[in-house]
């Protein structure tokens, strides 16, 4: 199996804190929104260490191809080969701690009297470091499920450590007979039950959407803007560069996101002053 690729490096503590620029109009909005959406993808854990899977040369989807290691028929024909992989994934992610503006979004939640935080991400780091309202699209790396699990036949789960402290070269078998795999969406998969009904449905009724670190370019995730857009909420887009989607955004703030989420809440805090 090939050598993954080195992590990126932690960000430097002379990253500059980017400057938001408010007009009136915003802030007003700002203001009287009850209503948050959060849309994160791979950038808000960039840096916690974790790479993102699209955008450079370090990338998880540069060094690999996804339907070698991300897709039912990947773990069918080579199941040995994609567990050690996810196990070198979990590994990654066992050892990052959530960044600045993983907790920037905590404080963010309290903000607003309806909030919730869609991901894209499998790690986890959204709950460590004390978001609620956290809704996985594309499942987590945190836990193992039973292969027959997509065919409703098991629904058995465990700590994905514990699988692999099982198993770590193969993947073990379920009390079923069936394989243990990475409880995450693989491309092909449809979405777990009901959550996407649920993001989308927030995203609908949302004042504001702000959306974090991600190239809005996985669909149907990518959808949920173009939903919030529609129905009329103020759209924050947080990225170091463009992403698809970045013409529907009212405000864009070109920075990491751990830099960008602490500016971002205290400016949205001054807009809020009776906020708890």
């Amino acid at each position: 199996m090939a050598t993954p690729p080195p992590p990126p490096p932690p960000p430097s503590p002379s990253t500059p804190v980017p400057e938001i620029n408010l007009t009136a109009d915003l802030r007003h909005r700002l203001a009287t929104a009850d209503r948050a959406v959060v849309f994160t993808g791979a950038g808000v854990s960039q840096e916690s260490g974790l790479a993102t899977f699209r955008g450079g040369d370090d990338s998880l989807w540069s060094q690999y191809r996804p339907e070698e290691l991300a897709t039912p028929q990947a773990f069918a024909a080579h199941p040995d080969r994609v567990w050690q992989w996810y196990g070198w994934r979990h590994a990654g992610v066992a050892g990052a701690s959530p960044n600045a503006g993983h907790h920037a979004l905590v404080r963010f939640e309290a903000l607003f009297p309806s909030y919730l935080l869609v991901t894209q991400n499998v790690d986890g780091l959204h709950q460590q470091a004390g978001s609620r309202g956290v809704v996985e699209l594309h499942g987590t790396i945190r836990q193992a499920c039973c292969s027959n699990s997509r065919t409703g036949a098991c629904d058995r789960r465990m700590d994905m450590g514990k699988a692999l402290e099982r198993s770590p070269e193969t993947p073990p078998r379920c009390e079923c007979g069936g394989r243990l795999r990475p409880a995450v969406v693989w491309f092909g998969e449809p979405l777990p039950q009901g959550v996407m009904e649920r993001a989308a449905a927030a995203a609908g009724r949302a004042d504001l959407f702000l959306v974090v670190g991600t190239s809005a370019t996985v669909y149907p995730a990518a959808g949920l803007i173009e939903i919030a857009h529609r129905a009329g909420a103020v759209v924050v887009e947080v990225n170091p560069e463009p992403s698809a989607l970045s013409r529907l955004a009212d405000l864009r703030v070109q920075a990491p996101a751990a830099a960008a989420l602490p500016a971002l809440e205290r400016e949205v805090r001054r807009c809020r002053p009776t906020a708890t």
